[in-house]
């Protein structure tokens, strides 16, 4: 599965902003509900292991998903995930998500991509679990970038999200507990190669265009949509803008239009400038 080598190049490629970093530049907390640099790499280190546990032990994805539920019921999953890893942090936990996410893509990379998988949710096919690490090991990282105030040198990889972002177009409504508003808009994206992706047909319903990285930040929720420069025509493209969410769980709204953004001189005080 090409998806698990390019989960594994983002997070490689996120591992390499961490590197300069002192232990306590990871407590940086930022724009992302204030969690800090330790809680964006905890999470994502969590949940790699739980979705290899889904592919090689159900029975002990089975336990970790009580566990979890125990350790969320009253109180918050950074939380949860710091008591998980026994506090595990700074360098010493970049290096073992790390080790984990390498595992990972290994194991997926060997894997029938139809193979059905347990998740928190809905059971999903192997391609899908490992498509969805990678989305969160960007979505997640685009705070870290940002706090860094590193601009990300993306590739095409970010396909995935794009995909995901447009194959979520009815989850986005459904998720709700509305109906779609009308037929999905046209999507048309320049990718970072220069390539054009579209999706979908003219209609009524709109269309977006405009750069392939502003879209998934949009459908990830790092952005609010009226922060990128998406051309967004059409009334039901401007409804799906407002409220696109590409990742499972509850209706999330995404941040208010100011809040996520690349930051300018206010990186953490280590080896980082």
């Amino acid at each position: 599965m090409r998806q698990a080598t390019e989960f594994l190049d983002e997070s490689e490629a996120l591992c390499v902003q961490l590197a300069p970093l002192s232990e306590a530049d990871f407590e940086t907390p930022t724009q992302f509900k204030d969690w800090t640099i330790n809680n964006i790499i905890r999470h994502l280190h969590v949940w790699n292991i739980a979705v290899d546990l889904s592919l090689r032990d159900e029975a002990a994805f089975g336990a970790f998903v009580a566990a979890m539920m125990a350790g969320v019921r009253g109180g918050k999953l950074p939380e949860f995930e710091a008591s998980y890893l026994e506090g595990l942090s700074g360098h010493a936990l970049r290096n073992a998500w790390m080790e984990r996410a390498k595992a990972t893509a290994a194991a997926f990379a060997a894997t029938d991509p139809k193979l059905r998988l347990k998740w928190v949710g809905p059971d999903m096919s192997a391609l899908s679990s490992i498509t969805a690490r990678l989305m969160e090991t960007w979505a997640h990282g685009q705070a870290v970038y940002d706090v860094l105030g590193v601009e990300r040198q993306e590739t095409d990889r970010i396909g995935n999200i794009v995909r995901l972002g447009v194959n979520t177009w009815g989850f986005t409504w459904k998720n709700r507990r509305v109906e779609p508003p009308g037929p999905m808009p046209k999507v048309r994206l320049l990718a970072p190669s220069g390539a054009v992706w579209e999706y979908g047909e003219p209609s009524e319903s709109g269309m977006i265009s405009g750069r392939a990285t502003e879209f998934c930040q949009v459908v990830t929720q790092c952005r609010n949509v009226a922060d990128t420069a998406l051309e967004v025509t059409g009334e039901v493209a401007h409804q799906w803008m407002a409220v696109a969410q590409c990742f499972a769980g509850p209706p999330q709204d995404p941040p208010a239009k100011g809040i996520r953004h690349k930051s300018h001189g206010t990186a953490p005080t280590g080896e980082f400038e």
